[in-house]
């Protein structure tokens, strides 16, 4: 018997809570609602529009950093690692491993995704301008007035 045998639990609640911290870093502030603290403060150009039309769309989260699948892998590797004995629980390790790698990836890419809007609009001077921002509780119409508001590269558009 292997007296220095590690319980899988030893690493499943760590790294659990190390992929709920990845999922609130993935948030990236795409709303209109969400301002970043480089953000706040600065003066924006305000122009006036109308809503031409919208859709929705899937705002990807983009790049991951990996932390999913090597967190996933290991936590795999560990519980699968628990069952048999010998030359079986090396093969459950690896099987657990591989399976959690490719869960803890899958899970990192769709922590960040969110659903967007994409609104077209008219601007006074009769150009057309789309922005892509997340959804949030404020929604548009083809015909409603709305303000976008620019600064530093970002738009948003609001009521």
């Amino acid at each position: 018997m292997n007296k220095h045998r590690i319980l899988p639990g030893a690493f499943i609640v760590p790294l659990t809570a190390v992929l709920l911290v990845m999922q609130g870093c993935s948030t990236n502030g795409a709303s209109a609602d969400s301002y970043t603290v480089s953000q706040a403060q600065r003066e924006q150009t305000v122009r006036l529009a109308t809503v031409e039309t919208v859709r929705a769309v899937q705002i990807r989260a983009g790049e991951t950093t990996g932390l999913g699948a090597i967190g996933g892998g290991a936590v795999g590797a560990v519980a699968g690692s628990a069952i048999g004995g010998g030359r079986g629980s090396l093969l459950t390790g690896i099987l657990g491993g591989i399976g959690g790698l490719v869960a803890g990836n899958a899970i990192e890419r769709g922590v960040g995704n969110k659903q967007g809007v994409e609104i077209t609009v008219r601007l006074d001077n009769g150009d057309l301008r789309a922005i892509t921002q997340a959804a949030s509780g404020e929604t548009f119409a083809a015909g409603q007035r709305v303000r976008l508001l620019t600064s530093g590269g970002v738009t948003r558009v609001t009521h």
